[in-house]
């Protein structure tokens, strides 16, 4: 167990713990969960986190100025801003991502784009009962029998790219067949009467939060890995299908 703990952390380290670190804002808005954070030196120092539903508009401004009065109070220089930047919720993307480009032009400071399904990885990957040589499956629901999703190894490189599918017994038989698959996220739970592979492990209650995109955050900003703020868009994965709607006064307006 130990010598399992000891190799996590070693990886762990070796991969997030970049040589320069900032001061950033954290924003996850690409599920029902909005979130933001502020984080520098490696920690969370303020964390927002709404459940409740997509009230992302009402509620992201104010969690971002939690955020800014906490630097301000404490003479700290926001260095970048983070978002998520996909895959998930249409709606959701866009309202995050329009809030940080508008910050980060506000503040003339660099954009950080961070995947959705590696900062529910990266959740996982700090849980003290995952092995050092499990696979990380992460799904996002995407309606019906289809989500969006990916694996990664513990260094989070992919070994199937993030990509909308429609699940079935056979999604996923390639890496169950080398060793363990962890499978989490709210796509998950539709996976579990069809993936019953000895090696599938199922974990719950995942979900996207910016408190988990510190480490990703930091990374990417010692990288200089920055979005262009004029011309980034959300990764959707796929195209957005409009619901025509089924109100009568609607269709006479159209």
């Amino acid at each position: 167990m130990w010598t399992h703990i000891i190799i996590i952390s070693t990886v762990i380290t070796d991969l997030f713990i970049p040589k320069i670190m900032a001061v950033i804002i954290n924003i996850e808005t690409s599920t029902s969960v909005c979130s933001a954070a502020l984080s520098a030196e490696g920690m969370v120092l303020v964390h927002r986190e709404s459940f409740s539903g997509q009230n992302h508009a009402t509620c992201l401004s104010g969690f971002i100025k939690d955020c800014l009065d906490y630097a301000h109070d404490h003479e700290m220089e926001i260095e970048a801003v983070a978002v998520s930047i996909g895959p998930g919720s249409y709606t959701g993307l866009r309202i995050g991502l329009s809030e940080a480009k508008g910050l980060a032009y506000a503040l003339n400071i660099p954009l950080i784009g961070i995947s959705t399904l590696k900062i529910m990885a990266t959740h996982v990957m700090f849980l003290p009962e995952v092995e050092p040589d499990a696979m990380y499956a992460p799904m996002i629901d995407a309606r019906r029998m289809e989500v969006y999703t990916a694996v990664y190894d513990l260094a989070l490189t992919p070994l199937l790219p993030p990509s909308p599918m429609i699940l079935s017994p056979e999604s996923y038989a390639g890496w169950l067949n080398q060793g363990t698959v962890l499978f989490f996220g709210n796509g998950s739970d539709k996976a579990k009467s069809l993936i019953t592979s000895p090696n599938a492990r199922f974990i719950s209650d995942i979900v996207p939060l910016a408190s988990d995109m510190t480490p990703l955050s930091e990374l990417a900003y010692s990288r200089r890995d920055f979005l262009d703020l004029a011309y980034s868009v959300p990764e959707y994965l796929k195209e957005y299908q409009a619901v025509k709607s089924t109100n009568p006064l609607l269709k006479k307006l159209s």
